[in-house]
């Protein structure tokens, strides 16, 4: 079993408010963006908001290894809903490991980096970043950044140490085919995303997912 974790759980009729106004009140200088299409409509949002985005440093908790304009870019889809609205510094992930951690140590400093935080999706398998059971990621303790190999596209994802470094983590948890991934994420179960042992975890909900 994961260790103890305390996780904050908010169930939201408004979705997409709940999640803003979480991250608005984190107030980051540093943020770490996750992909999917759960928080597409979050960044939408927060596009509008009153971050000091000048002051924000951008990285991404995992992408795939195709070109930004690709429809599975993970940095593509926060461009277009997020960061071609706002004057962010943006660290583009792509498919170099090592220079992504050298990029992530340039901006954070040496030694394992505090991300004030971090954004993270759940999947319906317990999946998170693209840390999935199974593979030999989950249990990369010495890497920042490490290469994954999956049947659809080759990704690189941040590591469980670098996520459970976090000032706070923030998941985003929609839909009812995530209903026993949350409960699993809830209960501590075997399952990536309940290794994420961050400083302060919070869940926002929609009610699909929360629905019992």
């Amino acid at each position: 079993m994961a260790p103890a974790i305390e996780r904050e759980l908010i169930v939201a009729a408004d979705f997409v408010m709940a999640a803003t106004e979480q991250i608005v009140a984190a107030d980051p200088r540093s943020l770490v963006l996750a992909g999917g299409t759960t928080p597409m409509a979050v960044y939408e949002r927060l596009a509008t908001s009153e971050l000091p985005w000048p002051e924000i440093d951008v990285f991404f908790g995992d992408e795939r290894c195709v070109p930004p304009e690709h429809p599975a870019s993970n940095f593509g889809m926060a461009w277009d809903s997020l960061l071609s609205k706002v004057p962010a510094r943006v660290h583009r992930m792509t498919c170099d490991a090592e220079a992504y951690e050298r990029e992530i140590e340039a901006v954070m400093g040496r030694g394992l980096p505090v991300f004030d935080l971090v954004i993270l999706g759940l999947g319906a398998d317990g999946h998170t970043a693209s840390l999935f059971a199974g593979d030999p990621a989950p249990a990369i303790e010495d890497r920042w950044v490490t290469r994954v190999e999956r049947p659809d596209h080759p990704r690189l994802t941040l590591t469980l140490p670098v996520l459970s470094a976090a000032k706070m983590v923030l998941f985003l948890v929609a839909g009812a085919e995530k209903r026993q991934a949350l409960r699993d994420l809830l209960a501590g179960a075997e399952i990536p995303a309940a290794r994420v042992a961050a400083k302060r975890v919070v869940i926002v909900a929609d009610e699909a997912a929360a629905s019992s």
